[in-house]
């Protein structure tokens, strides 16, 4: 029986290479595994990955920074845009205290009765901090952040949309919905697969902006990951959407790290459907202690490793 186990990772078009690691690694204080390039078009961009202590697959955040090409995004609706992180129950007057001395402008919201963290990556993209009761993923001790604090891994998605019912459709009867529909407001939020944590979607019912841009650009959200666990899986997931006529979907990409097809949304929200390479993940090419500390190519592009590297943006850890 087919079924989608949690988020993997999400995907994200930024500025600038080195204000993106400065931010992921010395503000939020997650760890840097790794450092390598977009495996689609032959422009070299970057593609940098962050996630808690283990990379677990739903705690990783991955990034192209998109300024250096000159290429841009435009934020609105019918489109992901709130990277929603899950960090400990207790631990937001911390990180608005830290958040606010590495100079990020942070607000206090309430969403579903609770208080939460939103503030914006540089390129504008928006973040939330949510607390999480229970959540057993490790965060990274690391970059002046304590382990009781530390970033566990996703909580979920934020999706803007202008007819929310159409993505509640394609939860309950494509896309594995747990069924439990929480609304506030203009906000509805539900859960997708098995997973206790780091499923979250929430919705935001918004007719006032003009529809985003799906294309790369910087300060847009690329795309959000389902781990997909195999496969034959995977397989069988890709078949049942595309059999409930939502055919706007790829064919199997190997991405050296996890095998993915993409699917468009009727909200707009491109997902894709992962599942972490049987040969290793991300400790295919580098052991657990080395991640991120060399530039990784793949396969097709390592004939041209002296001219990438010499086009690319230097950034320093």
């Amino acid at each position: 029986m087919a079924y989608i186990e949690g988020s993997h990772h999400v995907t994200l078009s930024v500025g600038g290479a080195q204000e993106d690691v400065d931010f992921h690694v010395k503000t939020l204080g997650m760890k840097f595994i790794k450092r390598t390039v977009l495996f689609d078009g032959s422009k070299p961009i970057y593609h940098l990955y962050y996630s808690n202590a283990n990379g677990d697959p739903s705690s990783v955040v991955t990034t192209f920074p998109w300024a250096q090409a000159g290429l841009y995004g435009k934020r609105g609706t019918n489109q992901a845009r709130e990277v929603l992180l899950s960090v400990p129950e207790g631990s937001l007057d911390f990180w608005q205290k830290r958040l606010t001395e590495h100079k990020v402008e942070v607000e206090n919201i309430e969403r579903f009765d609770q208080r939460r963290l939103a503030f914006r990556h540089p390129s504008g993209i928006e973040y939330v901090f949510v607390p999480t009761v229970g959540d057993e993923r490790e965060g990274f001790a690391g970059n002046g952040v304590p382990q009781e604090h530390a970033i566990h891994g996703i909580h979920g998605v934020g999706i803007h949309v202008t007819t929310p019912d159409r993505m509640v459709d394609f939860a309950n009867d494509t896309f594995f919905s747990q069924g439990r529909i929480n609304e506030d407001g203009d906000l509805a939020q539900f859960q997708v697969g098995n997973a206790k944590y780091g499923n979250h979607v929430e919705l935001t019912a918004n007719i006032s902006e003009d529809q985003g841009t799906w294309h790369y650009g910087s300060g847009t959200y690329h795309h959000f990951a389902w781990n997909l666990d195999t496969l034959k899986n995977q397989d069988e997931v890709k078949f049942d959407i595309e059999g409930a006529g939502y055919t706007d979907i790829s064919e199997l990409k190997d991405r050296k790290y996890f095998k993915s097809v993409y699917v468009r949304t009727p909200g707009g929200a491109l997902f894709e459907l992962a599942v972490t390479h049987e040969d290793g993940g991300w400790t295919c090419d580098e052991s657990p202690q080395e991640l991120g500390t060399r530039f990784q190519l793949p396969e097709q592009f390592e004939h041209r490793r002296g001219e990438i590297f010499e086009q690319l943006e230097h950034i320093d850890v």
